[in-house]
């Protein structure tokens, strides 16, 4: 039953991440190499949750990261207050420990694996601040968690994307204080790479003879 699941899992995975449709069918051998492809990168970003678990213990128990292996990847979502003041782009020195924590991470456990920084706002118009809009806010937001991460953590750049949906990827609703600080959030996606293996080809394999 267990390995039903995994496989159902890793075959969301492939629809999801594949950006297309993409049909799998019965006997094809690349299928099967990349459904044993995506499943290895299962077990990586498995272990990687159960280590950034151990390391933010405290932040998580505090609800101000939250881990969560979603159909894009492993997400590491930071409550935005933590890391921004309000209408800010400029990390606070009190992020910084965090940061430092997923960082090391990224660079020493999860170095095959690109990553994905996505901001997110609440739906309180821009007023004071300079920013046209709140997908400019979410979009500095992304860049400068980035721009951290390259230039302070070593982080090779090619791995690297930035992205701003603003306001209108909401996980809770707007009407209470509490749900927009929830909204305000920077999302760090740890993603599986989806490679195609052309029929006949033989598949990639690691050091330990695995299929990459």
């Amino acid at each position: 039953m267990k390995n039903i699941l995994r496989i159902g899992l890793v075959v969301f995975l492939s629809f999801s991440l594949a950006g297309c449709t993409f049909i799998f069918q019965k006997g094809r051998r690349s299928d099967a190499l990349k459904i044993e492809e995506l499943s290895s990168q299962l077990d990586e970003l498995s272990r990687a949750k159960r280590l950034l678990e151990e390391r933010l213990g405290k932040e998580i128990s505090d609800k101000q990261i939250k881990l969560q292996m979603m159909e894009k990847g492993l997400v590491i979502t930071v409550v935005g207050d933590l890391i921004f003041d309000s209408g800010k782009a400029t990390i606070r020195p009190e992020a910084y420990s965090l940061l430092d924590k997923v960082s090391r991470v990224l660079k020493e456990n999860m170095g095959d694996f690109n990553i994905g920084i996505e901001g997110y706002t609440d739906n309180v118009p821009i007023t004071h601040s300079g920013w046209k809009s709140n997908w400019e806010l979410s979009t500095a937001r992304s860049l400068s968690v980035l721009h951290f991460l390259v230039n302070e953590k070593g982080i090779s750049p090619q791995r690297l994307s930035a992205i701003g949906f603003g306001e209108y990827r909401p996980i809770a609703t707007n009407a209470t204080a509490e749900g927009r600080k929830l909204n305000r959030r920077v999302e760090i996606v740890i993603q599986p790479k989806i490679s195609k293996i052309k029929e006949g080809e033989p598949a990639p394999l690691g050091p330990s003879g695995r299929i990459k």
